[in-house]
């Protein structure tokens, strides 16, 4: 598949290029495994002179070893001697950037940890000596969020304060998204790119694999996604062990149930026979996996709290992969094909709803996005946007098939919302189905 969209992060990229011509820069670019941060960065640097070096969990003499003879074979510096810390094989590479405006690329960065945890303070040394006297852009790449963000954000790290610049990775957008469908299916239907978005959430390889195969259509991305040899199948698992660690059993356990529609502390504490809040808190704050979701202009503090995962491809992937391992193991994918399609629409009608959401943020026309529900759970809002400068809104029911849908219904949910925050706006209604997408 082509390279597509990330015009915002390829001139964020580019200006902090010509500002490290001057002197260094660091940025740091963090985002999930497989949304394109690595293609982003290496089409960001063509035409730069440029070193990228991968940290793979290797012994730190070998990682120096591997690391001087990338550097001899992409930039021609000679480092004379063997160079053991890593420490000190950066502090060669600053001293090139004396006289060579170049760019250094670290991808996963967070592995350093995993190699020696001194790493960051030996990186901070080198840093605060040579930045000013040296004209290197300096990109430190990670996709493990909790780890990534312990070393830039904690106050207590070494690295803390001296990104010049930050980047956070999103999936692709959802006209993104349809242009690559429509690329590689032009007669594609509504269902498809509904699929396409369960599926990947926009996230790059995701969209690659299906768009390499020909998995088009609703019917062939299922079934390539539930192949015996599908990477939709074993990605869940790779992906979170890898922020978790082996302590993944009850983290496994709330997202599951959060995918399978429980969407409240009380709900999932009565089911695991413990409190979740730390749990749910640490999904949230530290892991980035689930979204606490309250109605739209709520106070702060408000308990009337419902989650979410936030990622597309868990949302499916607990669903419908992680419950099943036994039929899978047992090599009945055809059987858990046949159960995701009984329950593709059931399923999708939330998915739905969150890309109408996403789409919505992303028109520009709106400062906040979201539903709303009372206390009663008896009136419920698929979606409401507002825009907090003009006062304008908008005010949709969101369902699959547009003829279950009733504005008269919609217009008395929306009697139901309370004045005192409402009143100012003036809202549009909408009914919004799969052909609207």
């Amino acid at each position: 598949m082509k390279f597509y969209d990330r015009e915002d992060e390829l001139n964020t990229l580019k200006k902090n290029w010509e500002q490290s011509a001057s002197h260094s820069m660091m940025t740091t670019m963090i985002g999930r495994r497989r949304i394109g941060k690595t293609s982003l960065l290496l089409k960001s640097a063509e035409g730069q002179k440029s070193l990228y070096l991968y940290v793979s969990k290797d012994n730190e003499q070998m990682l120096c070893s591997k690391f001087q003879q990338q550097a001899e074979r992409q930039l021609g510096l000679h480092i004379h001697g063997r160079i053991n810390s890593f420490g000190a094989l950066l502090e060669e590479l600053m001293l090139y950037g004396r006289t060579i405006h170049y760019t250094l690329i670290i991808d996963e960065f967070q592995n350093f940890l995993s190699v020696n945890k001194a790493i960051p303070s030996q990186i901070q040394d080198v840093w605060d000596r040579y930045k000013d006297s040296t004209t290197v852009n300096l990109i430190l790449c990670g996709s493990i969020y909790s780890m990534m963000k312990r070393i830039f954000e904690n106050g207590d790290e070494p690295l803390y304060g001296r990104r010049d610049s930050a980047i956070r990775l999103h999936p692709f957008r959802t006209e993104v998204l349809r242009l690559i469908l429509r690329d590689h299916n032009p007669n594609f239907k509504p269902d498809d790119l509904l699929c396409l978005y369960m599926l990947t959430g926009g996230v790059a390889k995701y969209v690659a694999l299906l768009m390499d195969a020909k998995a088009t259509t609703r019917e062939r991305m299922l079934k390539y996604a539930t192949a015996a040899d599908s990477p939709f199948i074993t990605e869940g698992i790779e992906l979170l062990v890898s922020e978790f660690g082996r302590d993944y059993g009850t983290y496994f356990s709330i997202l599951q149930l959060i995918a399978a529609g429980m969407t409240t502390q009380s709900e999932i504490d009565s089911i695991i026979g413990k409190n979740s809040g730390a749990y749910l808190g640490n999904l949230y704050d530290d892991y980035s996996f689930i979204t606490k979701n309250t109605p739209l202009l709520s106070k702060q503090g408000a308990r009337n709290i419902r989650w979410s995962i936030d990622d597309c491809y868990l949302r499916f992937w607990f669903r419908f992969i992680y419950p099943h391992q036994g039929m899978i193991e047992a090599g009945q994918t055809a059987l858990l094909h046949q159960y995701i399609t009984d329950n593709y629409e059931q399923f999708t009608g939330r998915t739905l709803e969150r890309w109408f959401q996403t789409q919505a943020m992303e028109s520009g026309k709106y400062t906040r996005v979201g539903n709303w529900w009372d206390r009663c759970g008896e009136n419920e809002l698929d979606l409401v946007a507002i825009n907090e400068f003009n006062h304008t809104g908008m005010i949709a029911e969101v369902k699959r098939n547009e003829r279950k849908i009733s504005l008269t219904a919609l217009e008395n949910k929306v009697a139901a919302l309370p004045q005192k925050d409402f009143a100012k706006y003036q809202f549009q209604l909408q009914a919004l189905s799969l052909q609207e997408i």
